[in-house]
């Protein structure tokens, strides 16, 4: 093939038209777990993570709601993915190799989102969220009625393959997936580029800017137990009965049970068997929705 920019614009297209038919592929269930808040800035603060707002009877005039700040912050994180095209590929028209790799990096580039978010849920156990703790911890600090300060579990520990139950029906979810740029093509494909000159190379890549962070504690219950129907019973009367500040009930009922491939069955076991031990009736069964995902292999 003639190397020379009709040649070359129309293999970007083509290149172009494979990572965007391979990003269209690439499976998403970050938004199952996860709240997307667009930013314009290098870092946004979550201060106001510290207090949900709470409906009161108007007595007298208003109660101005002060929003508890908290020095929590996410930083955006630079992600990217290049290929490097040989100039003799071109120039021999031996591009059909490149099809599938195209499509490889769009269905990796549109999955990384999926990847990031559940890697950040996993790491709950030790990743700190607004109030300092880990995110699943066993004495998050909150006011009872009185005013007193006192810890409240949203795990029960464990070493084995996590599961996460939560209420993913609430405007925030879990996880807070701050996102500043999508993934985008890009190319350096023209002949005095120095990767052309100097390596005989075109070069194609997509990146993007976006990072993760938590929402609420008080939404999910993480354990490492055993999935069994006592400890799912144990998450989810936790977090039924979960309470902001001053003993205040915030009515969370659980919806999603996440898990990864090695607790699939167990799950299925719990949320979708009709019949236990031999005949009786599974209380459990359909209480909340099976989300698997290979992400927390």
């Amino acid at each position: 093939m003639l190397i020379n920019r009709t040649n070359l614009d129309a293999i970007r297209v083509g290149f172009k038209s494979s990572f965007q038919a391979g990003l269209g592929q690439a499976p998403s269930q970050y938004k199952r777990v996860a709240t997307v808040v667009p930013s314009s800035t290098k870092e946004q603060k979550y201060g106001w993570l510290g207090k949900v707002p709470n409906v009161r009877e108007w007595v007298g005039p208003r109660a101005l709601q002060n929003l508890q700040e908290h020095d929590y912050a996410i930083k955006e994180k630079p992600w990217e993915l290049t290929i490097a095209v040989d100039r003799d590929d071109i120039e021999t028209d031996n591009l059909g190799i490149y099809k599938p790799m195209f499509e490889e990096m769009g269905s990796s580039a549109g999955s990384h989102y999926d990847l990031i978010t559940f890697s950040t849920l996993k790491k709950g156990f030790e990743l700190p969220c607004y109030d300092g703790q880990a995110y699943f911890d066993t004495d998050h600090p909150v006011l009872d009625e009185d005013g007193n300060e006192t810890s409240v579990a949203n795990t029960d520990g464990g070493a084995g393959a996590p599961w996460f139950l939560m209420a993913a029906n609430r405007p925030l979810k879990p996880v807070i997936l701050q996102k500043r740029k999508d993934f985008e093509f890009v190319a350096k494909d023209d002949l005095k580029d120095d990767n052309v000159f100097m390596n005989k190379e075109f070069v194609y890549g997509t990146d993007a800017r976006f990072n993760t962070g938590f929402g609420f504690w008080q939404m999910c219950w993480g354990s490492a137990q055993p999935l069994t129907p006592a400890n799912y019973e144990t998450g989810r009367t936790a977090l039924t009965a979960m309470k902001g500040d001053y003993g205040r009930p915030l009515g969370l009922m659980p919806n999603l049970l996440v898990v990864g491939p090695g607790n699939e069955g167990a799950g299925r076991d719990i949320l979708k068997s009709m019949l236990v031990n031999g005949g009786e009736s599974n209380k459990w069964a359909g209480t909340a929705e099976l989300l698997v995902v290979p992400w927390l292999a």
